[in-house]
Protein backbone atom coordinates (compact mmCIF):
# COMPACT_ATOMS: atom_id res chain seq x y z
CA UNK A 1 0.00 0.00 0.00
CA UNK A 2 3.15 2.62 0.76
CA UNK A 3 4.21 1.19 -2.76
CA UNK A 4 1.52 2.49 -4.55
CA UNK A 5 0.53 5.78 -2.81
CA UNK A 6 4.12 6.80 -3.00
CA UNK A 7 4.28 5.83 -6.84
CA UNK A 8 1.25 8.10 -7.09
CA UNK A 9 2.33 10.93 -5.29
CA UNK A 10 5.22 10.95 -7.60
CA UNK A 11 3.26 10.66 -10.53
CA UNK A 12 1.14 13.35 -9.29
CA UNK A 13 4.33 15.81 -8.94
CA UNK A 14 5.69 15.02 -12.49
CA UNK A 15 2.29 15.62 -14.03
CA UNK A 16 2.06 19.46 -12.09
CA UNK A 17 5.87 19.99 -12.83
CA UNK A 18 5.46 19.26 -16.68
CA UNK A 19 2.22 21.42 -16.48
CA UNK A 20 3.63 24.08 -14.93
CA UNK A 21 6.51 24.14 -17.06
CA UNK A 22 4.20 23.94 -20.51
CA UNK A 23 2.12 26.71 -19.14
CA UNK A 24 1.36 30.04 -22.28
CA UNK A 25 -0.11 33.25 -19.94
CA UNK A 26 -3.94 33.29 -20.66
CA UNK A 27 -3.20 37.06 -21.68
CA UNK A 28 -1.49 36.04 -24.70
CA UNK A 29 -3.77 33.18 -25.95
CA UNK A 30 -6.71 35.91 -25.37
CA UNK A 31 -4.44 38.79 -27.37
CA UNK A 32 -4.51 36.65 -30.20
CA UNK A 33 -8.24 35.37 -30.26
CA UNK A 34 -9.64 38.81 -29.62
CA UNK A 35 -7.07 40.40 -32.10
CA UNK A 36 -5.96 42.82 -29.96
CA UNK A 37 -2.37 44.49 -30.74
CA UNK A 38 -2.26 46.33 -27.17
CA UNK A 39 -2.91 42.84 -25.21
CA UNK A 40 -0.16 41.31 -27.59
CA UNK A 41 2.33 44.39 -26.46
CA UNK A 42 2.61 43.09 -23.18
CA UNK A 43 4.42 40.07 -23.61
CA UNK A 44 6.98 41.59 -26.37
CA UNK A 45 10.39 42.24 -25.27
CA UNK A 46 11.73 45.71 -26.20
CA UNK A 47 12.74 44.18 -29.97
CA UNK A 48 10.40 41.79 -31.85
CA UNK A 49 11.43 40.09 -35.07
CA UNK A 50 8.49 39.94 -37.71
CA UNK A 51 8.88 37.16 -40.46
CA UNK A 52 6.46 36.69 -43.47
CA UNK A 53 6.63 35.12 -46.46
CA UNK A 54 7.85 38.66 -48.15
CA UNK A 55 10.75 38.96 -45.54
CA UNK A 56 11.85 39.99 -42.02
CA UNK A 57 11.71 42.74 -40.08
CA UNK A 58 13.27 43.91 -36.91
CA UNK A 59 11.02 46.15 -34.77
CA UNK A 60 11.29 48.11 -31.55
CA UNK A 61 8.20 47.26 -29.59
CA UNK A 62 6.32 50.01 -30.36
CA UNK A 63 6.87 49.37 -34.08
CA UNK A 64 5.87 45.45 -33.78
CA UNK A 65 2.44 46.82 -31.22
CA UNK A 66 1.97 48.82 -35.07
CA UNK A 67 2.80 46.10 -37.19
CA UNK A 68 0.39 43.59 -35.09
CA UNK A 69 -2.18 46.30 -35.06
CA UNK A 70 -2.41 46.77 -39.32
CA UNK A 71 -1.94 42.66 -39.42
CA UNK A 72 -5.09 42.49 -37.11
CA UNK A 73 -6.99 45.40 -38.87
CA UNK A 74 -6.76 43.79 -42.74
CA UNK A 75 -7.25 40.22 -41.00
CA UNK A 76 -10.21 39.96 -38.66
CA UNK A 77 -9.69 37.63 -36.37
CA UNK A 78 -12.39 34.62 -35.85
CA UNK A 79 -10.54 32.02 -33.63
CA UNK A 80 -6.82 31.16 -32.26
CA UNK A 81 -5.80 27.65 -31.32
CA UNK A 82 -2.39 26.60 -29.75
CA UNK A 83 -1.21 23.66 -31.38
CA UNK A 84 1.82 23.33 -29.91
CA UNK A 85 4.28 25.03 -26.58
CA UNK A 86 7.58 24.49 -24.96
CA UNK A 87 9.72 26.48 -22.20
CA UNK A 88 12.73 25.26 -21.44
CA UNK A 89 15.43 27.28 -19.13
CA UNK A 90 15.78 30.74 -20.76
CA UNK A 91 13.48 30.23 -24.01
CA UNK A 92 10.16 28.77 -25.06
CA UNK A 93 7.58 29.13 -28.24
CA UNK A 94 4.07 28.61 -29.20
CA UNK A 95 2.82 27.47 -32.29
CA UNK A 96 -0.48 28.15 -33.50
CA UNK A 97 -3.57 28.35 -35.80
CA UNK A 98 -5.15 32.00 -36.70
CA UNK A 99 -8.16 31.84 -38.21
CA UNK A 100 -9.05 35.19 -40.18
CA UNK A 101 -11.63 36.65 -42.33
CA UNK A 102 -8.65 36.57 -45.13
CA UNK A 103 -7.78 33.00 -44.67
CA UNK A 104 -6.05 31.05 -41.78
CA UNK A 105 -2.26 31.65 -40.40
CA UNK A 106 -0.06 29.39 -38.72
CA UNK A 107 1.91 31.86 -35.68
CA UNK A 108 5.50 30.38 -34.49
CA UNK A 109 5.96 32.79 -31.19
CA UNK A 110 9.62 32.55 -29.59
CA UNK A 111 9.84 33.74 -26.42
CA UNK A 112 13.16 34.87 -24.23
CA UNK A 113 13.05 35.06 -20.55
CA UNK A 114 14.25 38.82 -19.51
CA UNK A 115 13.84 39.68 -15.93
CA UNK A 116 12.12 36.67 -15.07
CA UNK A 117 9.20 37.17 -17.65
CA UNK A 118 8.96 35.18 -21.18
CA UNK A 119 9.07 38.02 -23.48
CA UNK A 120 8.41 37.59 -27.21
CA UNK A 121 11.31 38.15 -29.57
CA UNK A 122 10.29 36.65 -32.48
CA UNK A 123 7.08 36.44 -34.58
CA UNK A 124 6.58 34.34 -37.76
CA UNK A 125 3.34 34.07 -39.65
CA UNK A 126 2.58 32.25 -42.59
CA UNK A 127 -0.32 32.13 -44.67
CA UNK A 128 -1.75 28.37 -44.95
CA UNK A 129 -3.54 26.71 -47.34
CA UNK A 130 -6.63 25.27 -45.03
Amino acid sequence: MKKRVSLMLVSFMIFVAAAIAQEVPAGLTNAFKHGSADELSSFMGSHVEIIQPDGTKDYDKDGAKQFMATFFANNKVKGFNINHQGKRDESGFIVGTLATSEGTYRINCFFKKTDNNFLIHQIRIDKTNE
